[in-house]
């Protein structure tokens, strides 16, 4: 399950979706996974996926003061879901920490240690 982090305009059907998953979340439309698009309130969410057959479009409108989880458009890479986070994240929890980038600082220290030449073999 692929998310867009990009708001979309809820009047968006099926030929603007599918374009969406091509030119944005670079993706083949008509590979069966499901294409999630959430409104900028994040009051509407809109899913889109192929089922062999045809295009099926998915809908929901929360409820007030419910909104979908933020999508942090910075993160880098490809948003994905699990079936089980995507079944989360359609009854309204909040999944933001899932898509926090790591401070720059932390990367720097990950990537000294995994490019570190200590040998810490014993010779007995």
């Amino acid at each position: 399950m692929f998310v867009c982090k990009e708001p979309t305009h809820m009047r968006a059907s099926f030929d603007t979706l599918f374009e969406k998953v091509r030119k944005i979340l670079l993706q083949d439309p008509t590979s069966g996974h499901l294409f999630v698009f959430i409104n900028l309130k994040r009051t509407l969410c809109k899913c889109l996926y192929y089922d062999g057959t045809g295009l099926v479009i998915l809908a929901k409108r929360m409820e007030e003061k419910h909104k979908f989880s933020q999508i942090n458009p910075r993160f880098e890479g490809d948003v994905t879901l699990t079936p089980a986070e995507f079944s989360l994240f359609f009854e309204g929890a909040n999944l933001e920490k899932r898509f926090i980038e790591s401070p720059p600082e932390a990367k720097r220290f990950l990537k000294s240690r995994k490019n570190s030449t200590c040998d810490t073999s014993i010779n007995a």
